[in-house]
Order: structure tokens, then sequence, then C-alpha cells
């Protein structure tokens, strides 16, 4: 949210400073320079841009033109993004393949589009609480939506369970007060759940979480974060989007496997169409925890069947596979990822956790 809070301001302020001096700046009204000898090298210019240097021949001295600069800089907003996102959401393959093969000017570069999904993804992470609004619980049997919805229907078993007693049979008794004891530690865990937050409970609760790991670093980390459970999450929050780079290199060798000793591809090859597909994975991760905090639950599904296809059509395009190549590749591309995505883990748990 801080990231937002500052974008917001900044553009607030230039849109203020527009709105009061809107004649601000040296030049004429349009607030650009139109001299005839490039600023910044000294060359006589005869275009748009410096021949010598490329700088622009005209450059600007107000406000809106300071804003423009910031999206186009930041967001990288210069008409490249519209051309880009089409074709990395439908053409995968295709996108790949071009860039690999030269065609940049017109593409976000994939570092550029990568670093600005790792932004996007943790900034709607922290704005919808992590959770994307699909906190579906399941207590015993019964699936609920919502932790408020789990303790309303748990407090509802219990409130039977001691009705029933009242008027049970003696030799019934005995089975109804173990399901009645059963009931009341779920009903306190699920207020538990309610008051701290599921994942700062079950990290705090020391009677019902025993993590061990042999491994002494990690097992250090284990124990700091039942310590400090709301500490541990800023952590590991912090370090996962300090280090989201890594999943690049650790991706990169699993597809290597794929085309194993290709002279075909290389390993620039690859890296473009990890990052390209890193970025596509944390873009549709947002648009499904959007949707999960407006109550479309239900474009989980969707997601989950979209992300096989899309790598389906990134390696058929990419490499210039047939089906049944792209198809096995694809099923071990999926495999391949859940370990990449388990290392990453692993790796952000103890550099989150350490020191």
């Amino acid at each position: 949210m801080d990231g937002i809070d500052a974008v917001g301001e900044v553009v607030t302020g230039g849109l203020v400073a527009r709105a009061v001096e809107p004649q601000a700046g040296e030049g004429d009204p349009d607030g650009h320079t139109h001299e005839k000898s490039c600023l910044n090298c000294g060359k006589r210019l005869t275009g748009a841009y410096c021949s010598a240097c490329g700088q622009k021949a005209h450059v600007h001295r107000s406000l809106a033109a300071f804003g423009q600069d910031f999206l186009s800089g930041a967001l990288n907003f210069e008409g490249k993004i519209f051309k880009t996102l089409p074709l990395l959401t439908w053409q995968p393959g295709n996108l790949t393949r071009r860039y690999i093969d030269g065609e940049r000017a017109r593409f976000v570069s994939p570092l550029a589009l990568f670093l600005f999904s790792v932004f996007l993804l943790f900034a709607t992470i922290q704005s919808v609480g992590g959770s994307g609004g699909m906190d579906e619980l399941t207590v015993g049997n019964q699936a609920y939506h919502s932790t408020t919805e789990a303790l309303a229907g748990e407090r509802a078993k219990l409130a039977r369970l001691l009705a029933k007693r009242s008027g049970a049979d003696p030799e019934d008794i005995q089975e109804l007060d173990r399901r009645i004891a059963d009931q009341r530690k779920s009903v306190a865990t699920l207020e538990r759940f309610q008051r701290e937050g599921v994942v700062n409970a079950v990290l705090a609760d020391k009677d019902t979480v025993n993590a061990r790991s042999t491994v002494p670093i990690v097992n250090a980390a284990i124990q700091r974060a039942r310590a400090n459970p709301q500490l541990a999450l800023y952590r590991l929050q912090d370090a996962a989007s300090k280090f989201a780079w890594a999943l690049i290199p650790i991706s990169v060798p699993f597809l290597w496997l794929l085309f194993p000793f290709s002279r075909r591809f290389s390993l620039y090859d690859h890296t473009v169409f990890v990052t390209y597909s890193l970025s596509f994975v944390m873009l549709l991760i947002v648009i499904v925890s959007l949707c999960g905090a407006l109550g479309i639950s239900e474009a989980v599904i969707p997601a989950t069947l979209i992300l096989p296809v899309h790598i389906y059509r990134q390696l058929k395009g990419a490499y210039a596979l047939r089906r049944f190549g792209a198809l096995w590749r694809t099923v071990l591309l999926l495999i391949f990822a859940v370990i990449a995505l388990s290392l990453f883990a692993m790796a952000v748990i103890v550099l989150g956790m350490s020191g």
C-alpha cells in the first residue's frame, strides 16, 4: 500500500500543481523549447531527435509532460504495453519468439514486465489482505466460505448437542459429553481464527502446531515464526518481493531439461520464455485476487485451466513444436514449476526468517 500511496501522491501533486500554475515552464505555452541545436551535445538539429546523441529535439518544461515521462518511465505506457499484453495473453509463444528474434522496440521487455508484475502482485496482496477473498474453511466434513460463516455453523452444532443432552438417556450422556467437548474446542479455535487471523493463530498455537525440521536454519525460522507470527508474515512477504527475481534462475534449468543439449535454443531463449511466463502467472494471480475481493471466487476454477493452456501455447509457439511435443513438455513443465516454486518458498522462508 505504501508504494501505491506514493504513486498516488506524485500523480496528485502533479495534477494540483498543473491546476494552480497551468502555464508553468519556460518557452512557449505548450511547455516545450524550440531551439535549433541539441541542448545535450550542441549538434545542429535536423529532425525530432538529435542525430548524434539521440535526445529529443525539443525538451519539455511543463508539469504535464513531466507526469507523462513519469508514467512512461515507471509503467512503460508508451504504447508497448498495449501491444505486449494481448500477445502475452493469447499468443505467448509468438511474443516470446518475436522478442528473441530481435523485435524489441514494439514490446515491453521481459524483465521490465516481470518487475512491473511483481510490484502489482504484492500491491494487490497488501490491498486485499493476501486472501483474495477466498478463505474457505473446512471443519469436519462441512465447508464454509468464511471464518464468520464457519463460526456461526459450529456454534449452531454446539447448541444442538447441548439441547440433545438435556433430554438424553443416561447411557448416551458420556458419548454426548465427548462430542460436546470436541465441538467446544472447534468453536474456540474458530473464535481465535476470527480474532487473530487464521495464519497467525495457527503459527502461534503451540498445542496444535508442532512443526520441526532437521535443518537447523529452517527449524530456527519456524521457531521465530511461532514466537511472533505477525512479524514472520511481514518478513516473508518482504523477502518474497525482494527475491522474486530468483524465480527466473531457479526455473531456467528446468526448462533447459526439456531441450537438453539443443543447439537450436540457448539459455537466453529459455530465460526470455521463463520471464514472460512468470509475468503472465503473476498478472493472472492479480486478476483472480481482485475477483475474489469482489466476491467472484468462481474465478479460481477457470484460472487453474488457463495456466496449462497458456504454457502449452507458449511452448508450441516459442519453440515451433508439434502438438505432441508441446503437450508432454507442458505436463513436465507443470511438475517442474511445482518443484521450482517449492525451492523458492524454502529460500524465502530461510531468507525472511534469518537474522
